[in-house]
């Protein structure tokens, strides 16, 4: 798509509500020193992710309703991409992650992952694509993988996608707002599943060879996983998951351990209950967490940064808050979180997805109607 003169980019805003941005940066303080914020590009509907096409061809924004767009370089916004499969979009549930083949020069794949109706009810589906040599369309669209059984009405679909150093798919999955499924191995709620990208499953996945609990499980417990990363020092995955009233935590996944949801939480329920099947905030057999929060930021999004762009961020991790309105910067000590500051606050906007991209800079997405791609950096680097 040509770069649209601006008198042509207020026409299609007053068409399509799209904008580009032609805001001048901002700067913002932070402890490492003047942060600058760029716009790249504003409008999008609720997004919800960002992957990041290769050699300066922009970015692909997943929008929660279920468009798929490319953003260019410019920040401007294309029509959905048409093979996008239809999604529930309903509550929390509609087009949630998307992420790029490791191999995507050679095969132009696509992931989605997407709330998908059925059975009455609604879980977590997962399907790829190839890239039409234009970038308009995802083409010979296929499932690889769906959540066994459906059981949302509208909340608790996850889901993050992340591909590990040896060629396998991680799937962060939510519990569906079904609480005790969490703990069931025959279902496929409150689980981090493990298979190939082609949707096969590993031979070495912890409960392959027992009857009572389903392939794909790489660990159990889990509440509502809206953030997981490869760590780049360890090659190990982080994920982070939605605590109830209280209790976020960030946890780094064994095969077949317990992560606790919901029989071990730091939250109570929405209504200042007590979780009716917890018995604490650990329990012999499950597994504590990495790291908790006791008040809720709402996390969702994660990434680390290990760029050369801004040394000073280097053995950080950016997190995401919806409820918190910031973006969490953790340093870190090896695997230990040091310190925390909160970014972005004077923003008031919440922090959907965080990455970082091919070229040293943080980006952020805004969750709202009109939401946000932003371009973070520091300013004395």
């Amino acid at each position: 798509m040509p770069r649209l003169k601006p008198l042509a980019a207020l026409g299609l805003i007053a068409l399509f509500g799209y904008q580009y941005s032609f805001a001048e940066d901002r700067q913002l303080s932070s402890e490492l020193g003047p942060l600058k914020v760029h716009t790249v590009a504003e409008g999008l509907v609720n997004p919800w992710a960002v992957a990041f096409l290769p050699d300066g061809q922009g970015y692909l924004v997943s929008e929660r309703p279920g468009a798929l767009r490319r953003v260019s370089a410019e920040g401007e916004i294309s029509a959905p991409l048409r093979g996008v499969p239809e999604v529930f979009a309903v509550g929390q549930g509609g087009l949630l992650d998307v992420v790029l083949s490791p191999d995507f020069a050679e095969d132009r794949l696509v992931y989605l992952s997407y709330a998908e109706a059925g059975d009455g009810a609604a879980g977590t589906a997962v399907g790829r694509g190839k890239l039409s040599a234009d970038a308009s369309a995802l083409e010979n669209f296929e499932v690889i993988f769906r959540q066994q059984p459906k059981l949302s009405s509208g909340t608790h679909f996850g889901s993050r996608l992340v591909f590990d150093r040896d060629g396998h798919l991680f799937i962060a999955l939510g519990d569906n707002n079904d609480r005790p499924t969490a703990q069931d191995l025959d279902k496929l709620q409150g689980k981090l599943v493990r298979i190939f990208p082609d949707g096969r499953i590993p031979e070495d996945n912890p409960f392959v060879s027992r009857d009572d609990a389903r392939d794909e499980i790489w660990s159990y417990g889990h509440r509502n996983q809206q953030g997981a990363a490869l760590n780049p020092w360890s090659g190990r995955l982080w994920t982070h998951e939605h605590g109830p009233r209280g209790g976020d935590e960030i946890n780094i996944p064994e095969a077949g351990k317990n992560y606790g949801w919901p029989l071990a939480t730091h939250g109570i329920n929405y209504s200042m209950l007590a979780i009716p099947e917890a018995k604490g905030k650990t329990v012999e057999g499950t597994e504590a967490p990495h790291h908790v929060w006791e008040k809720s930021p709402a996390i969702s999004g994660m990434a680390f940064y290990d760029a050369e762009r801004f040394p000073a961020w280097q053995q950080n991790l950016f997190i995401g808050a919806l409820a918190g309105q910031a973006l969490i910067r953790l340093q870190l000590d090896g695997d230990r979180i040091v310190h925390e500051e909160r970014l972005l606050e004077s923003l008031k906007a919440r922090v959907r997805d965080v990455r970082q991209g091919p070229d040293g800079y943080v980006y952020v997405l805004t969750d709202a109607p009109k939401g946000q791609l932003l371009r973070l950096g520091l300013a004395s680097e």
